[in-house]
């Protein structure tokens, strides 16, 4: 694993170094585009609508234990959008997962105040990674999103706020600033965990509880030949109803909601590049919590101190190599992960946590909204697990 690591990161420099110079901005054409991206710059009338989805096959398997396969229609997204005047947009995403689970992934106003200043408010995709918001199935590699994206940041991480976005061509950055709900810490229930800290706190908009904002923002850089350079932060902490309907002179009631939130402090950086046939992609993470220790006392939960972790991927297009019509994307992804990079002194390292994930496979285009896709995936951890597992699946978007 840990020569592969090596291989992958000197190949991620070489295509640094062959990227390093700055072009004309008329010939940048690495300004990438989403779902609601591409519906609020569209000129095709008031009403747009598009799709994306995907359906899946994993096989998890192993020496001495034999798995069930399992096939499942992982998503069904349907775009709406509607421009009521030229500055003023609504987008919506209403997603089906699983065919029995109905979620609304994000509905906003955008009033465009300037060419280079959107007011945005409503239900926000969180602006940490590349996948939470560009994870429609014809723009990344692989059946499965890097684990990354479900461990460190809990896509697809969406919360109730208002902010600024806009795009600065001349300077060749996109900007993302935003205030927001937190997640949600203890409803009852305590919903934060050593394995994967924040997924179970996402409110997801549904009767959002807020004691006071938490801040988000992100900035791209994309004037770099051949490169998108993101840089995130996310700065707050979680909420609890255990702070409602309190007398502000119940000490003990207030010391016991005080240790049902946690601190909240992210920082992320991402790369994405495409160079004719050659791209590559990468994400890092660091988070810190503060509290964690009043917090683990109160809800007998093990959440880490700090999580840290990061993939780098690497992918051809073999297609003229191979004489065919349609692109063949073969790729590599290595990623590294860890909840519990650091624990408080009362706590101990759980080393399942330390996890690895090394994925093959490719990615077969039909056309430029259809892809076809398989990889076979190795999962171990400092524990000394060693898991398999062989998916396959099939993947649209169309706008």
């Amino acid at each position: 694993m840990l020569k592969i690591s090596q291989y992958l990161i000197v190949g991620l420099l070489l295509l640094f170094t062959q990227g390093v110079y700055a072009q004309s901005l008329d010939s940048l054409d690495n300004y990438h585009k989403n779902a609601a991206r591409t519906l609020l710059e569209s000129k095709e009338g008031n009403l747009l609508l598009g799709a994306y989805g995907e359906v899946h096959f994993e096989q998890p398997f192993g020496n001495n234990t034999k798995y069930n396969g399992e096939m499942d229609a992982e998503r069904m997204v349907l775009l709406f959008g509607y421009k009521f005047d030229s500055k003023t947009s609504f987008i919506t995403e209403i997603e089906i997962e699983h065919i029995k689970e109905v979620y609304l992934e994000q509905a906003f106003m955008n009033y465009q105040a300037k060419p280079w200043l959107n007011v945005q408010a409503g239900l926000l995709l969180i602006p940490m990674g590349i996948m939470n918001e560009y994870h429609e199935p014809t723009i990344f590699n692989g059946v499965n999103r890097p684990q990354i994206a479900n461990a460190l940041y809990p896509s697809t991480w969406r919360e109730i706020g208002a902010g600024f976005a806009g795009n600065l061509p001349n300077a060749a950055l996109r900007y993302q600033l935003y205030a927001i709900n937190g997640p949600m810490s203890y409803d009852g229930a305590a919903k934060l965990s050593g394995d994967k800290p924040l997924r179970g706190a996402r409110q997801k908009g549904a009767q959002v509880t807020m004691t006071s904002p938490d801040l988000s923002a992100k900035v791209n850089y994309y004037g770099l030949k051949g490169f998108d350079i993101g840089l995130a932060t996310y700065l707050g902490s979680t909420e609890s109803t255990l702070f409602n309907n309190v007398e502000k002179s119940n000490t003990q009631a207030l010391n016991r909601a005080d240790s049902s939130i946690i601190g909240v402090r992210m920082l992320g950086l991402d790369f994405r590049y495409q160079q004719k046939n050659l791209q590559g992609k990468g994400e890092l993470f660091y988070s810190q919590f503060t509290n964690t220790t009043e917090y683990n006392t109160f809800s007998g939960k093990d959440l880490g101190s700090s999580m840290f972790g990061y993939y780098a991927e690497v992918g051809y297009n073999i297609s003229s190599i191979v004489n065919w019509e349609k692109n063949l994307v073969p790729f590599i992804r290595y990623s590294q992960y860890n909840t519990h990079q650091s624990v408080t002194p009362e706590m101990s390292v759980n080393a399942k946590y330390d996890r690895t994930v090394l994925t093959a496979g490719f990615s077969y285009f039909l056309n430029s909204s259809f892809v076809i896709k398989a990889d076979y995936q190795n999962f171990t951890n400092a524990s000394g697990s060693n898991d398999h597992q062989f998916n396959s699946g099939i993947g649209f978007w169309f706008r």
